[in-house]
């Protein structure tokens, strides 16, 4: 059934190229678990549940705690892979509640207190199959340290994050950090993923002074959002991406040479969507040797 359970995952993923709410988010509605998920239980037996939460019968490996108006996390029986603690009033995560938690698939954390300082150094240690981790909307002021390596989906948006750290986990297919104060990105940054094919970080504080040469120049890249932001150049991008959003910033030129560092017939970007509207240029900035370069794309909003 775990094969079963990846197949229906893998196959939704592609849909995240939509650049507006979460189209996985009917998954981990409460009720859309009971009715479409209940096929992806595993060999697991109902038990124990915290009187605070619901285990459903039907889908006993999951835990619903969302919406409770909880301070402080429950206790969590070992045999919980989906957990749900969204919208509540949580502002601390000691390593002890974790304890029992070895096999979490998705923790969903978001819109609750959180702060960095209440989030123990070692809570992430023992979950070595978490995929996703949804931290949106808390007080965060840096990323958790020790994050799993079979993490594929993080989520922080709309914290107060300034720096990204070196370490994230290599293996991260979608990695969400918009509404965040972050100014600058590591040297290398995206260099050392290899699964990494959406990266939001729009409404933040970043300059080209803060992005060092070729960050973004990196095959494997599906979407780029970098709206909202300080930029007065147009990055370098690899001819692989579809999606770039580059809107709200203060750029001024419009470069060609981000998109292609050779211009002819069979060199050419793969970019389909291009937003560069709220900027400081027009259509009359765009180059005639821009149609060749970017043939492929299907909207440019300037």
């Amino acid at each position: 059934m775990h094969l079963v359970a990846v197949f229906l995952l893998s196959a939704l993923l592609p849909l995240s190229l939509s650049h507006g709410n979460d189209p996985l988010g009917w998954l981990y509605g409460r009720w859309s678990h009971k009715y479409s998920l209940a096929s992806l239980q595993a060999s697991s037996s109902g038990g124990e549940c915290p009187e605070e939460c619901d285990c459903p019968p039907t889908f006993p490996i999951a835990m619903y705690c969302d919406g409770r108006g909880l301070t402080a996390m429950p206790t969590i029986p070992s045999r919980i892979k989906y957990l749900y603690l969204q919208n509540n009033a949580i502002t601390t995560v000691p390593d002890a509640a974790m304890a029992n938690a070895t096999s979490l698939v998705w923790l969903m954390l978001h819109h609750n207190q959180l702060t960095s300082e209440g989030i123990g150094k070692k809570v992430f240690l023992k979950l070595e199959g978490l995929e996703r981790l949804y931290l949106q909307h808390n007080n965060l002021t840096s990323i958790p340290a020790n994050l799993p390596r079979s993490l594929r989906d993080l989520r922080i948006n709309h914290n107060k994050i300034e720096k990204i750290p070196d370490g994230l986990p290599e293996y991260l297919h979608q990695l969400y950090l918009e509404f965040n104060s972050i100014d600058s990105l590591p040297e290398g940054f995206l260099g050392r993923f290899t699964q990494l094919q959406y990266v939001r970080m729009a409404h933040n504080q970043l300059t080209d002074k803060g992005i060092p040469p070729n960050t973004f120049n990196v095959t494997g890249l599906v979407e780029l959002d970098l709206s909202f932001n300080k930029l007065e150049r147009i990055p370098s991008i690899s001819t692989t991406l579809q999606h770039l959003y580059l809107q709200a910033n203060q750029i001024k030129e419009f470069t060609l040479g981000s998109f292609c560092s050779v211009v002819d017939v069979t060199n050419f970007s793969k970019l389909q969507t291009l937003r560069l509207d709220g900027n400081e240029i027009s259509r009359l900035d765009i180059p005639s040797e821009s149609a060749l370069c970017l043939r492929q794309a299907s909207s440019i909003e300037v």
